[in-house]
């Protein structure tokens, strides 16, 4: 049996085909304005005639009714998908679309500590997303955007604020890279003193889509003080935690 492990994201939904060693298939597909559906969708298009086990995660974890056998926290999946993409790491941090989150580890990789923002945009993916568009600009292209530009100071990191702020900026005829470099120096030294509050030693995992983003770890290192690492999965770390411990689970 094969293990189906889906993590309901905000903006995205992911899922990973696993035999309990390797990621054998993967999917991402917009969530959209029903995580029910795109969860339905992820399931179909990995599922095929494979007999699976499911295990499902994030904000829609509950939703994939009569379809999955197991529902886990976030907290949980992030922790045990960031382990298997990168063994020995001390800490994860994740910025999501709607959150973010930092997840201390010990050394076996059991969780021992967490924090979670959901209270404000602000140093979340979404805000970055926003912040982009008003700079007519795709988030998909931010580092060929921005790599090499020094940041201008974002004084506001309320949405509605930041974003009159960067109008405004742009009315004075402040380079548009300069200012979409300042929004992510403001997002990693937001998510910086936020992390740091869990004191942690050692090797932190980015995962979430932002952490394809080499300009955005390398600033986030820096704001840190401490070697990031991620992988070229790193946006699928909470579908492959719900795989892991699918697996652990069937086979005991």
């Amino acid at each position: 049996m094969l293990i189906l492990g889906i993590d309901s994201g905000s903006t995205t939904t992911k899922g990973v085909l696993f035999d309990g060693k390797n990621v054998l298939d993967s999917v991402i597909v917009s969530t959209g304005s029903s995580p029910k559906e795109a969860m339905k969708e992820v399931y179909r298009i990995l599922k095929k005639d494979n007999d699976v086990y499911t295990v499902t995660t994030g904000y829609g974890r509950n939703l994939l009714e009569g379809l999955s056998d197991k529902s886990v926290t976030e907290i949980t999946c992030h922790g045990k998908g960031a382990s298997y993409l990168c063994p020995g790491i001390s800490a994860v941090i994740d910025i999501g679309g709607q959150d973010s989150k930092v997840i201390k580890l010990d050394r076996d990789s059991n969780i021992v500590d967490f924090a979670m923002n959901d209270k404000c945009a602000a140093g979340t993916g979404r805000f970055i997303e926003v912040m982009m568009r008003t700079l007519k600009q795709e988030i998909s292209n931010i580092d060929s955007f921005i790599e090499g530009e020094n940041p201008l100071k974002i004084s506001s990191m309320c949405t509605v604020f930041a974003e009159s702020e960067i109008v405004s900026l742009l009315a004075k005829e402040e380079k548009a890279e300069s200012i979409a470099m300042g929004i992510v120096d403001s997002i990693c030294e937001r998510t910086a003193i936020f992390a740091r509050k869990l004191n942690f030693d050692g090797s932190i995992f980015f995962s979430g889509g932002l952490s394809k983003s080499k300009v955005i770890t390398s600033v986030l290192s820096e704001k840190l003080r401490q070697e990031v690492l991620t992988h070229e999965n790193s946006q699928l770390t909470g579908a492959i935690g719900a795989a892991v411990i699918g697996s652990k689970k069937i086979r005991g």
